[in-house]
């Protein structure tokens, strides 16, 4: 809450936090036997890279801090957690009950301003950084990392597009955007930030999905989905893209240009802009907040074309009843996770990348798990093949495992105690 959630998105981000730490304990090792015969085997194994940074974002502190801790530590690795400045004390409160269950040293959170992110970046003792954030700062880190040649992950911005086709329901459709383009704010990496919508069935989608967020319920009492964005310099931020709406006399089909005068905080009305072109600043731009640009298409080159002319490539959906239409668009876009009929779905076991500028290396799946280690082959010749000294196992068995797993009860009483639950 002290990003600026409702309580049920705060509860939502905890819980998921802590099905994600389970999930990641139960992931297979991805080590190969490459070859296992009479003369010799060949395998390749995992060993930890040493101390990893965790840099995390403060649109979900938590969750996006577990999935960088569990792979870290369950590959052998030291965890330090650098949250953001706006939401350092969920992530501390964490690190502090995390220090009760990990032998001391395995995880430490470091507070600090602005300063704080370069002097771990070019730390020599520092092995890899882990990073979700803006393209800018990204490109930063990973200047920084050069210079030492640590390992980097970087998970960076989208303009995910979503492309609803003619043959769909659309109120079922609307009200499943809606949900994803206006959750948290809009303050989502992988939130739908641009629709396009096919004009056979343009209107009703517009219809149904305006008529949906006009019943969003803002603020922070228990039932409010609608929360204040984050903090100043994003709220000025979004301000600044709806003064160049009204500006340039783009079309308001729900919501407002002006924050909510009567409201404490950093709310703004959830807003749809009806049809703005190509060019404009909330189509070409990550908004990152409650607004929310909707465009009509004809042709499928057109609307592929127009989807993939940005530099990022985070994620998109695409909304049919045609698997063959859905197959034949999914091919052509220039993404790293892409959706059907669903939006912005993620889960531990599944690699999550982007493209282009939104991303450099992979987290989560087997090839996330990878990215904390070194990698190892080894050619065994003149021993028993079976050898147990000579394991492929990727994980430190037993132990971490089993530290891991319980360090999901204390998070969650934490949470049931502050809730009340």
């Amino acid at each position: 809450m002290q990003q600026g959630k409702p309580p049920m998105w705060a509860q939502n981000e905890i819980s998921l936090s802590i099905q994600w730490l389970r999930e990641f304990c139960n992931m297979s090792s991805p080590g190969v036997v490459i070859e296992d015969t009479k003369e010799r085997k060949v395998i390749t194994r995992y060993t930890p890279l040493g101390i990893v940074v965790g840099i995390v974002p403060w649109n979900f502190s938590i969750q996006l801090a577990c999935a960088k801790i569990a792979p870290a530590i369950l590959t052998g690795n030291a965890f330090i957690w650098k949250p953001s400045p706006y939401t350092p004390y969920c992530s501390l409160k964490i690190a502090e009950l995390g220090a009760k269950i990990f032998p001391p040293g395995v995880l430490q959170a470091l507070s600090g301003d602005d300063n704080l992110g370069p002097w771990l970046t070019q730390h020599p003792d520092i092995n890899m950084v882990s990073f979700t954030g803006s393209v800018n700062v990204g490109k930063q880190i990973m200047e920084s990392c050069s210079k030492t040649l640590k390992r980097v992950t970087l998970e960076l911005g989208g303009n995910d597009a979503a492309i609803i086709c003619a043959n769909v329901d659309p109120a079922v459709v609307a009200s499943k955007i809606g949900l994803i383009a206006f959750a948290n704010a809009g303050q989502i990496c992988i939130a739908a930030k641009r629709v396009y919508v096919h004009e056979s069935v343009y209107d009703s989608v517009l219809a149904a999905l305006v008529a949906y967020t006009q019943d969003l319920k803002f603020g922070l009492a228990a039932d409010s989905f609608l929360g204040p964005l984050s903090n100043k310099p994003q709220y000025e931020r979004v301000k600044g893209l709806l003064a160049d709406i009204k500006g340039a006399g783009l079309r308001v089909a729900t919501g407002s240009t002006q924050p909510l005068r009567h409201m404490k905080g950093y709310f703004l009305a959830p807003t749809i802009i009806d049809n703005p072109p190509d060019d404009s600043r909330i189509v070409v731009e990550e908004q990152f907040g409650p607004v929310l640009p909707v465009m009509k298409w004809t042709d499928e080159h057109d609307v592929i074309r127009r989807v993939n002319a940005t530099k990022l490539g985070l994620g998109a959906s695409i909304w049919t009843g045609d698997s063959t239409e859905a197959d034949r668009i999914a091919s052509q876009l220039e993404v790293g996770n892409i959706w059907i009929n669903c939006h912005a779905v993620m889960q531990p076991s599944t690699p999550f990348a982007g493209h282009k500028q939104s991303g450099f290396g992979v987290e989560m799946g087997d090839d996330g798990l990878k990215s904390y280690c070194n990698v190892q082959s080894i050619y065994v010749t003149g021993l028993n093949a079976g050898d147990p000294s000579h394991s492929h196992s990727l994980f430190t068995k037993g132990r971490v495992l089993s530290i891991l797993l319980g360090f999901s009860l204390p998070v969650y009483l934490a949470w049931a105690a502050f809730s009340g639950n």
